[in-house]
């Protein structure tokens, strides 16, 4: 496969022949042969072409304005909404750089982007999505119902579907493609069906029910109705639906077939309505994946996608959703002080009774993002640890973009775990206090509309 993969066609549209001679290449379209697949066969490639296509001699791409902070009051728009608009505007060969896409520029703060902006700014937009404040995402059913696998999981929102949504749609595809070239991981809880769908793996029944557990009984008990006593005469009784409409991922009622809503459903019909219904779920999301494809394919080489496996996509674009000590330890590197050093000991210490959430908050304290990559060589920065002579017991401070904590000496561990939660729970902001620029200020007045 590694030295023959170029003469396969991987493309999701090759569906149709299924001959013995193509079988091998229909099973990786399929996605049945992917996990056997070795490492190189699905990372060199990609590897290759990332390294083809970087932009040279560039350390950030083109500037993007961001406003968080609202004048005369107005409130701003969402900063995934704010970016969105400035990046789909750009050329896609200017974005494919290796650390930072494009530089932030926050109007009316004093923060100076050297990475760690735009770190923060990408942790801000995932979190924005997740929480609703830009609605292309939705919980999964399962959620909302508290039923079933994927509770803490999202799915694209099938009814975002205005041009402004697929504009975002794409926009989420770049930030995704941006994830895997950088190999700095986005801060989201995406449905396996939904990376699955990214990399062109066709859905089953099976990945409904890991999202929408009691829709697919429903679908069940219509379809095996006849199990429970239920005949022809008594069908309107026990069955509150009377055309082919059925439940969208968001929960309205929607029809599953052009003009279903004048499609009586009875008994005798049924078993087509369950497979109506079964195949509009499976599709309702396609017009929002291809617009994160048609993103991903300006910073990466979406074909090659089509030779991974649905959880190898998701490592790629999310790394681990643990922080792990362990991994911190082996890319630490120590600034005027070293391992043995009592502050030091202390720290890792606290590090390990953090539970994960809060070594996620200090993630993005120390870095601005809230994820590690899956492969540890892929880190990119040393992480350090820099003692400070300040007073006793301080708070600590950190260098987003140079991924540093700097630590005053403390009186005791519990006194630093004191202060090190203080820190990553109220000091989330990335200012320089002594540099507010009122220019900066200035310049953005009367534009509140274009943020």
């Amino acid at each position: 496969m590694y030295s023959s993969w170029r003469l396969l066609n991987l493309s999701p549209n090759n569906q149709n022949s299924t001959s013995h001679y193509n079988a091998g290449t229909w099973g990786i379209v399929q996605g049945q042969l992917r996990p056997l697949l070795a490492p190189r066969v699905y990372t060199l490639p990609m590897v290759r072409s990332i390294g083809k296509t970087m932009v040279q001699g560039k350390n950030y791409g083109p500037q993007i304005t961001v406003k968080r902070i609202s004048t005369r009051g107005r409130k701003c728009k969402p900063i995934f909404v704010q970016i969105a608009r400035q990046v789909v505007k750009l050329n896609a060969s200017d974005l494919r750089l290796p650390s930072r896409a494009w530089k932030v520029k926050l109007v009316g703060e004093g923060a100076d982007d050297a990475g760690g902006v735009f770190d923060d700014t990408i942790t801000e937009m995932c979190q924005e999505l997740e929480t609703g404040i830009v609605d292309l995402l939705i919980p999964s059913p399962n959620a909302t119902a508290e039923v079933g696998y994927n509770r803490d999981r999202f799915l694209f929102n099938p009814s975002a579907c205005l041009d402004e949504h697929l504009m975002q749609f794409k926009f989420l595809g770049i930030l995704m493609g941006v994830a895997i070239r950088t190999k700095k991981p986005l801060d989201l809880h995406l449905a396996p069906m939904v990376w699955k769908q990214l990399c062109c793996i066709p859905l089953i029944l099976e990945d409904l029910e890991e999202v929408d557990l009691l829709y697919v009984q429903t679908l069940n008990s219509i379809l095996h109705i006849e199990d429970s006593g239920i005949t022809e005469e008594n069908f309107h009784e026990m069955i509150p639906l009377d055309s082919f409409v059925g439940q969208s991922a968001d929960g309205k009622m929607v029809p599953i077939i052009p003009g279903g809503n004048s499609i009586p459903l009875t008994f005798s019909n049924r078993k087509e309505y369950v497979e109506r219904a079964i195949e509009y779920r499976l599709h309702e999301m396609d017009r929002q994946v291809a617009a994160v494809r048609e993103g991903m394919s300006w910073i990466v080489p979406v074909p090659l996608l089509s030779l991974l496996t649905a959880k190898q996509l998701e490592q790629m674009v999310c790394g681990m959703p643990e922080i792990s000590v362990e991994v911190l330890k082996k890319v630490v590197r120590y600034r005027e002080v070293d391992e043995q050093h009592q502050l030091v000991q202390w720290f890792w210490h606290t590090l390990e009774e953090f539970s994960n959430e809060e070594r996620v908050l200090f993630m993005r304290f120390v870095s601005g993002r809230s994820r590690l990559p899956a492969n540890t060589a892929d880190i990119s920065q040393r992480f350090q640890i820099m003692k400070v002579d300040r007073p006793y017991d301080s708070l600590p401070t950190s260098q987003t973009c140079f991924f540093q904590l700097r630590l005053p000496p403390y009186s005791g561990q519990l006194i630093m775990a004191e202060r090190l939660r203080y820190a990553i729970n109220n000091c989330r902001s990335i200012d320089m206090d002594n540099y507010m620029l009122s220019r900066n200020v200035d310049n953005a007045e009367g534009s509140d509309t274009d943020y």
